[in-house]
């Protein structure tokens, strides 16, 4: 049944589908198009804007062949945008499009689909133009409902559902892969302890993939209000996306493959920077590792026991009084030099960084930002204060460009005179501390880039304007050196500043596999640098869930432990020195060795595995740093038109040539995993499987299932206890025979941006298969004085036993040998080695 006060075209709306805030008396005014009545051409701005009778307005807008943004206009004088999403330095390409009028409709034609407008509602529908076959089309027209004291309240757009369509993405929800059936909501939310049913969570990210019949596409809300997305959860064969306030604007992406479809949205919401090499090594964090002395105590034992480990964080404990920017002296008396001797072991430090400013008068940070003006305020003028950790906090408006400028320069001390590595942005939904509401009300006000609007518009973007703020200020501050940021919250486009994770979890296997899947939704949303609290960040895993859940962290871009451990670090009379000593089991700490022996060695193992697939795994965000290609993807990313790939959600590809499948359950002896067509190498054995098939596999505990691709060649470093130990020359190849297919390897400092200048070395490698012999071919582009002057081969299923290997024309005997890998050395700058 429809509320009274929402009183849609019957069907239109779900009764769910009305912000619980509205439910008061207004006079509200319902908007649907009518009758065509006017169409008018701009070919300079490759748009077309057609008229209904009623003054409802719908803007057709060419950024590409394959990207049509389409936008409502119902009459009401908002000009609203949101300034945030899109790529600032976004190009539309010049496209050489055709308009045609039929007497039921206009058609727009790219050269790649054709975009079919109504003149009987102004409904939309987009065809493959090369097929003609249907993509998606409107059920019923647009939707809006306009309210007299309030605006805009209601905009809507159903769409027909396929009988068999898929769809997928939305960042951060916790259900299945495949969205079908669900009803899902964005509104950036603090959530601790989230289970699987808990929606919204901690982003908003108001873009989905479709795939219908094997094409797939992408629609993307370009609205900040809280939004909401129902994929047939009625089962009436429908499709709902729309927003409590503001514009229906929305982009329509073809791909006809999901991965060009993820590439184009890329594009569209802008490509990250490559991070720095070190930030995606292991990170080991805990609320909160305090005083001094216990830090230095876990960065020597991570170095006594040959853990290999980068970076370890700060919580908020360093900090004086919750103060953000400030030192608590007692624990640390000189920060500077702390972390400078834990950079000469090897470890970056990572600090946390809150949004919530405390009250104080004599706080220097509140009392420049009270004078300048630049908090939040109520629409009554008042300031909008609240309790997060400390009693009473004020917060910046990241809205405001003057903001954002003063926010950055606050990192001047941590940044250029402590040595602070990189930072983390925290509890920026953003959250308050109140039990009726974990945020703002809707009554505070926002600058957002001069147009105005309440919290409900700029909610949505409050975090990712924070990390904007943080990662402009670092790269003004230090402009010759890679920021790395952290968020919690954020909107699309925000993996143009920070890096995520998934929020405060729990220690629980449901947990683990629900670490699985946002991490791959989140990666197919735009934000593949990102990973989950291995171990959960409440609860106490024990060995088992501990070294499994590290043994997939392998695989998630952002390596790092948290916990929330007994939050008495250095205050709780524990014996540091005594646990440390005896492996003691103690459950409030997640270090590797916290478990004692096996889960040491096996922990251990994992993160080695890890430093060894360095060179692959920035390869992989070079790739998506300069094409949006996800460094995670679903196996329906993989094999779109294969039934059991798409509804396989357990696996995953990392990179271009690995398939990951994780162990998620405890106890588990055999895993029964799904290969796409191809044929498949166990990427520790060299065993070759056939794919199209289920397969079971015997499970160890020292490590979990990977595949590589035939054909794929993929670069190992030695192990090191952190990024930049070795001068690594000598690179070991691990190459996997069959059909050709092109493998890369990227590299250059891990630091810097002397790689924009040409400093970089790509090299790409391919493999040719022959009767009685294999030839793999090298070449290399780039100015990099590259360290690598050995490549060590290892050579999986050679259809014949080697006797000789040519390198460069140059003969010699091969070391053959019986194992699955045959292995030689050779120069690394060689262009064709032939082994017969």
């Amino acid at each position: 049944m429809v509320p009274f006060y929402l009183a849609p075209p019957a069907g239109s709306v779900p009764s769910t589908a009305v912000e619980p805030h509205r439910r008061y008396a207004d006079i509200h005014t319902e908007r649907i198009p009518d009758e065509l009545a006017d169409m008018t051409a701009y070919p300079e701005g490759q748009s077309w804007v057609f008229t209904a009778r009623n003054g409802i307005r719908l803007k057709i807008e060419l950024f590409s062949a394959e990207v049509i943004r389409i936008k409502f206009d119902v009459g009401l004088e908002t000009d609203e945008e949101c300034p945030y999403a899109l790529d600032p330095e976004l190009e539309k390409e010049t496209i050489a499009a055709l308009a045609e009028e039929t007497d039921e409709e206009w058609i727009i034609s790219t050269g790649v689909i054709q975009c079919h407008v109504a003149k009987h509602g102004l409904m939309t529908s987009f065809l493959d133009e090369k097929d003609g076959n249907l993509i998606c089309r409107d059920a019923i027209p647009f939707y809006a409902r306009n309210s007299a004291m309030h605006g805009r309240e209601v905009i809507m757009v159903t769409r027909e559902c396929g009988e068999e369509e898929h769809f997928y993405g939305l960042g951060d929800k916790t259900c299945n892969l495949n969205l079908r059936g669900q009803r899902k909501e964005n509104w950036c939310s603090d959530s601790f302890g989230f289970d699987r049913d808990m929606d919204p969570l901690y982003r908003s990210i108001p873009f989905y993939y479709g795939l219908r019949e094997g094409k797939g596409y992408g629609i993307f809300l370009n609205n900040s209000y809280r939004s909401y997305f129902d994929f047939n959860a009625l089962h009436d064969g429908k499709v709902r996306f729309g927003a409590w306030g503001g514009e229906m604007e929305y982009f329509f992406i073809y791909g006809p493959a999901l991965t060009e479809v993820a590439r184009r949205y890329a594009w569209l919401t802008g490509l990250p920077e490559l991070p720095p090499l070190w930030s995606l090594g292991f990170h080991q964090c805990r609320w909160s590792y305090y005083p001094e002395s216990r830090v230095r105590e876990v960065a020597a034992e991570f170095r006594r026991r040959n853990i290999p480990c980068d970076a370890l964080y700060l919580d908020i404990d360093y900090m004086d009084g919750y103060r953000c920017f400030t030192w608590n002296r007692d624990h640390f008396p000189d920060p500077a030099a702390m972390i400078a001797g834990l950079k000469e072991s090897g470890f970056r430090t990572v600090v946390m960084i809150d949004p919530g400013i405390r009250v104080d008068e004599n706080y220097e940070v509140y009392k420049d930002g009270f004078e300048r003006n630049l908090f939040c305020r109520r629409t009554s003028g008042e300031l909008m204060t609240g309790p997060v950790w400390p009693p009473k906090c004020v917060w910046p408006d990241y809205t405001d460009p003057k903001v954002r400028q003063w926010w950055g320069d606050l990192y001047r001390e941590l940044y250029l005179d402590h040595g602070i590595d990189g930072f983390w942005n925290d509890m920026n939904e953003p959250a308050v501390f109140q039990i009726s509401r974990l945020t703002f009300p809707l009554s505070v006000a926002h600058h957002y880039e001069g147009q105005g609007g309440d919290h409900s518009r700029a909610h949505n973007v409050y975090g990712m304007q924070m990390s904007r703020a943080s990662w402009e200020g670092l790269k003004r501050l230090h402009p010759e050196k890679r920021p790395f940021l952290l968020t919690r919250a954020t909107f699309a486009g925000g993996q143009r500043f920070a890096a995520l994770w998934t929020g405060d979890n729990y220690s629980t296997w449901e947990h683990l596999r629900l670490a699985n899947l946002q991490c791959q939704r989140l990666s197919l949303s735009g934000f593949s640098l990102v990973g989950t609290d291995i171990g959960g960040f409440a609860g106490a895993p024990d060995g088992e869930l501990m070294v499994r859940w590290l043994q997939l962290g392998v695989f998630h871009p952002v390596f790092r432990v948290h916990s929330m451990g007994n939050n008495e670090d250095g205050a709780s009379g524990v014996d540091n020195e005594k646990v440390l000593e005896s492996e003691s089991h103690n459950r409030l700490d997640q270090e590797p060795w916290s478990y004692g022996e096996p889960h040491t060695t096996f922990a251990r193992k994992a993160i080695e595995m890890r430093y060894q697939l360095l060179p692959y795994l920035y390869t992989a965000f070079y790739d998506h740093c300069t094409t949006g290609q996800p460094v995670i993807r679903s196996l329906s990313f993989f094999a779109q038109n294969d039934p059991q790939a798409l509804e396989r959600e357990h696996e995953f590809l990392f990179g271009e040539h690995l398939l990951v499948a994780p162990v998620l359950l405890p106890g588990v002896k055999t895993e029964t995993c799904y290969l796409p067509a191809g044929r498949w190498y166990d990427y520790f054995t060299g065993r070759l499987h056939v794919g199209g098939y289920k397969h079971h596999f015997r499970v160890y505990p020292d490590r979990i299932p990977v595949y590589a691709r035939e054909g794929a060649v993929i670069p190992n470093f030695p192990v090191q206890q952190f990024t930049g130990e070795k001068t690594i020359d000598k690179v070991t190849l691990r190459v996997f025979c069959g059909p050709e297919l092109e493998s890369r390897w990227y590299e250059d400092a891990g630091e810097g941006y002397d790689h924009e200048e040409g400093a970089y070395r790509l090299h790409r490698f391919s493999l040719r298969m022959e009767e009685g012999r294999v030839t793999l071919v090298h070449t290399m582009e780039g100015e990099y004085d590259s360290p690598c002057k050995t490549f060590r081969l290892m050579v999986a299923g050679l259809p014949f036993r080697p006797t000789v290997i040519s390198v460069d024309g140059k003969e010699r005997k091969f070391p053959y040998s019986r194992h699955n890998f045959q292995e030689v050395e050779v120069n690394a700058g060689f262009e064709e080695v032939v082994i017969g």
